[in-house]
């Protein structure tokens, strides 16, 4: 075989059908689908978790392959190249023969408006890609299989395109000269190389937020707390506060104007409400043991791997909750702190009912900004730190009313999500209004829309078909970013970015290192985009903030629910330290506002908006309000017989706790003839048990059930009731019985003495 000429005839083969491809990818683009309505804002932006799949689409995705990008090139530069990994999947019911994945771009388009960059992410527009970059070979592949496809494209190939900027990108599967799939994305040009003028860079602010949604009850703390056992250091929690030193390097000459170095809530974590220790092994802070009944569980680990990628990066702006920090055996450098375990105020101001979470354990002093800041001095272990709080929105959208609110708590900056973002009908703008309120005036910093979108790990619309990845994601967010810089160039604008709670950290570091490679952004820190000249204030601002907002249905019974819980375990915690514990000791009063604090934190911890935390926090208050009236308990009884008129029944009280407590016990039968004294008194000493004696009183025989419960000093029953069976048999036990029979002979025989001596009447 004369292999130079086969070589030679593969390779015009190939030329072939990269030619082949272009056409077709021509006629696909020409050929314009009918528009798919979005569902949100009408900008493209919807919800991928929401928005709606018409029947059409489910169908062409079963019946066609698909084309997942798993990397690619974030910035191409002048010596860069481009690489591009990529998952074919093929989920019909038929083999797919051997085909081609082929890359092609339009190296001479530029975009000229948001609605052109958003219908070629959805393949809704005729923009032609007709430069081919590479081609790669795709194997046959089975029903249900996928394999991994590689392109290189070497910079040499990539010296057709001569302006920088986003570029229509094509990735196109074609099998035996058939289109099976193209997916829509961007290859992004920086100026590096290129002869042209720089344009000043736009700037932007980058904020990843640490605040856990996946809280879980610490059983063993709690079983402890009961106990009155210290629980130690909990979720690996630092201990600095003694050494008056900051464990993240902070300096401890670094002091706050008017900031408290405590909570008055009960429901901080670091909260410096110290008690004395006690003989019978209370622990010696409660605040720290009532704190540590929460965990962060395996997200431990997962927050620290987020922070790893945190220390590579350090322009990223970090805002945290402080309760999160102190769950962290190394908190890290942060840029500003939230409320407390992220509790939710926008909803708070929502709901509209402050009694209810107070009555469910959470005062506003447990998330106030002197709450915070006292929170993040516990967790780094230094009384000196200070950090600029803001308060982080919630599932409501922020109002007028709920800014207001912030703004008395003493949050004079909040983060918001995108609704204040007006860039629908203009260009994008700096992220920041100022608000006036009956309060005073709150800085509002609201994130841009669709790069926020992005960086949380949602699509731009869900027909968007490269951005179900997230390297597709990433592709579209450093294109949307350029785009977004050569709107207006020589305009000065700073956008705000938040990452979403929940991002892992190998999209935090792809991002960050996208955005550091991207010569059209300046990075810039929270303060620089605080100090920034504000895109509106007075009453422009006012125009975009809504008076008051209400919550959803759904939103407003979930919060009921999980309110009512609260409540309801902390009346049994209340009812247990104020009517059922012995009032006689203060170490025994300091150990019931322990579990005080306990239940408050489970509640401020459940309040913070998340469903799945609100219901493992609720469920975790009520073992603890549980455990506590349980650890008082009868004793099971065995049945009485009774064989006289009157008798004594012996009940058995036990005391699992550290510390005395006073009951009533309470007796009831369900017969009126066989019945007890109704109510006896006890103490019952710590980690002991106290019997009290109740009267029976039957008035003939036969069997009944007495209810035997616990009431507290106040008359309140509380714990479990025990059931014992009383049978009476009664019998002669004294004179007067005898008495009563020997009556009833001497009656017996007068009468039969009668009958025989009596006189018969005639007609007998």
């Amino acid at each position: 075989m004369n292999l130079p000429a086969a070589s030679a005839r593969r390779a015009v083969n190939r030329a072939l059908t990269a030619l082949l491809v272009v056409v077709m990818s021509l006629a696909v683009c020409f050929a314009v689908p009918a528009r798919i309505a979005l569902a949100e804002d009408g900008d493209g932006s919807a919800d991928t978790s929401t928005a709606d799949t018409s029947t059409s689409e489910t169908t062409d995705a079963a019946t066609k392959p698909t084309i997942t990008i798993d990397s690619a090139t974030a910035v191409v530069t002048a010596s860069s190249g481009y690489h591009l990994k990529a998952t074919i999947a093929n989920p019909t019911a038929d083999t797919l023969p051997a085909g081609t994945l082929t890359l092609t771009v339009n190296a001479r388009f530029t975009f000229f408006s948001r609605t052109d960059i958003q219908q070629w992410a959805e393949g809704t527009t005729p923009i032609p890609a007709m430069d081919v970059l590479g081609t790669a070979d795709v194997a046959e592949l089975a029903p249900g299989a996928s394999t991994s496809v590689t392109v290189n494209v070497d910079q040499d190939d990539l010296k057709q395109i001569v302006s920088w900027g986003p570029k229509p990108l094509a990735l196109t599967y074609a099998v035996d000269g058939q289109i099976e799939r193209v997916t829509h994305s961007f290859l992004t040009r920086s100026t590096d190389g290129l002869n042209i003028a720089s344009t000043p860079a736009m700037n932007m602010t980058i904020v990843l937020p640490i605040s856990s949604t996946a809280w879980q009850a610490d059983e063993t703390a709690v079983t402890k707390l009961v106990n009155g056992q210290p629980s130690g250091l909990a979720n690996g929690g630092n201990n600095a506060g003694d050494n008056g030193t900051s464990s993240s390097g902070e300096s401890s000459g670094n002091t706050s104007d008017g900031a408290s170095s405590s909570s008055s809530g009960g429901a901080s974590t670091g909260s410096s409400n110290a008690t004395s220790g006690s003989a019978s092994g209370t622990p010696s802070n409660a605040s720290a043991d009532a704190g540590q009944v929460v965990t962060l569980g395996d997200d431990a680990q997962l927050e620290r791997t987020r922070l790893q990628a945190v220390s590579k990066h350090p322009a990223l702006q970090v805002i945290a909750d402080p309760t999160t920090l102190n769950a962290l055996s190394m908190p890290p450098q942060v840029s500003g702190i939230m409320q407390p375990a992220g509790f939710d105020i926008s909803s708070y101001s929502a709901y509209g009912d402050a009694d209810a979470y107070r009555e469910a354990g959470v005062e506003s002093s447990a998330w106030n900004a002197d709450a915070a800041l006292a929170d993040y001095r516990s967790a780094i272990g230094d009384q000196n730190a200070t950090r600029d709080t803001y308060a982080w929105q919630g599932k409501a959208v922020w109002s007028l009313q709920s800014l207001a609110e912030a703004k008395r708590q003493g949050y004079s900056t909040v983060i918001a999500d995108h609704e204040f973002d007006a860039s629908d009908d203009s260009t994008v703008h700096t992220g920041k209004i100022v608000v006036p309120t009956d309060a005073g005036e709150v800085t509002v910093l609201t994130e841009q829309r669709e790069l926020s979108r992005l960086a949380q790990g949602k699509a731009t619309s869900d027909t968007a078909d490269s951005e179900t990845s997230a390297a597709g994601r990433l592709a579209r967010f450093v294109a949307q970013s350029a785009f977004y810089q050569m709107e207006q160039p020589y305009t000065s604008r700073n956008l705000l970015v938040c990452f979403g709670t929940g991002t892992d950290a190998a999209m935090i570091d792809a991002l960050m290192s996208a955005v550091e490679q991207s010569p059209w952004l300046n990075l810039t820190d929270l303060n620089t985009l605080s100090d920034a000249d504000a895109y509106a204030s007075g009453d422009d601002a006012l125009q975009l903030v809504q008076d008051s907002v209400a919550l959803t249905d759904t939103q407003s019974q979930q919060f009921q629910q999980t309110l009512a819980s609260l409540t309801a375990s902390r009346s049994n915690v209340s009812q247990f330290g104020s009517s059922v514990l012995d009032p006689d000791s203060d170490d025994a009063k300091n150990w019931a506002t322990t579990l005080l604090d306990a239940q408050s934190t489970f509640a401020l911890h459940a309040l913070s908006g998340h469903t799945a935390t609100a219901e493992h926090m609720a469920t975790g208050a009520v073992s603890l309000s549980t455990q506590l009236l349980n650890g008082v308990s009868i004793a099971p009884s065995e049945s009485v017989t009774v064989v006289s008129e009157t008798a004594k029944m012996m009940v058995t009280i036990s005391n699992q706790h550290p510390y005395p407590v006073h009951v009533k016990v309470s007796s009831l039968t369900d017969s009126p003839e066989i019945v007890t004294s109704r109510i006896a008194e006890t103490n019952v000493p710590a980690h002991g048990e106290s019997q009290v004696t109740f009267t029976i009183r039957v008035a003939t025989s036969g069997k009944a059930t007495a209810t035997i419960s616990l009431q507290d000093r106040d008359g309140h029953p509380f714990g479990a009731a025990q059931s014992t069976s009383i049978t009476s048999v009664l019998r002669i036990s004294d004179m007067s019985g005898f008495v009563i029979i020997g009556f009833a002979i001497v009656l017996g025989l007068l009468g039969l003495w009668r009958q025989f001596n009596r006189k018969k009447d005639p007609d007998e």
